[in-house]
């Protein structure tokens, strides 16, 4: 029976119940309008907590998941699960956002950093300076602090 089920046999079973008792015996309160949080989540948000759940997987160049990742397969991996598609590679996944500033860049968005005009790795953003990424050879997806101001951002259209 799902909590949505439950509240009106645990009302009927209380007579007229108030939200904390229902909630004190494992009930649910549904107020239309609503969103619950898996509801309210964003594509982008749903891609950054799919990039965390794959801490610690080894890198593999060419490798797009779901064990092993480089930098823009575990972008490409993350954002389709959320149910966006991106091209293969970091200049390509360039090319397809909305180009953003730093000020504007929110969890979520992608961080691409590039010498000159040359995109070469692909990271996605998560708040306070930091990024999940794949980073290289030898190395596992993780949590970093961005290291330098050749950056930019772009979000998943």
């Amino acid at each position: 029976m799902t909590a949505l089920n439950r509240v009106p046999s645990l009302m009927a079973r209380a007579g007229t119940a108030s939200a904390l008792t229902i909630a004190a015996v494992g009930g649910s309160i549904v107020v239309p309008g609503v969103a619950s949080d898996a509801a309210a989540a964003t594509p982008a948000t749903k891609a950054l907590q799919i990039a965390a759940s794959k801490k610690g997987s080894p890198y593999k160049w060419g490798a797009a998941g779901p064990h092993r990742f480089d930098c823009s397969g575990l972008t490409l991996y993350s954002y389709k699960k959320a149910g966006k598609s991106l091209p293969r590679t970091a200049a390509q996944q360039y090319n397809k956002t909305r180009h953003i500033s730093a000020g504007s860049r929110k969890a979520g968005d992608l961080v691409f950093f590039h010498s000159g005009s040359n995109v070469y790795h692909v990271g996605i953003y998560a708040g306070k300076g930091k990024i999940w990424h794949s980073p290289k050879s030898g190395e596992v997806v993780k949590l970093q602090k961005i290291w330098t101001k050749s950056v930019w951002y772009g979000r998943v259209k």
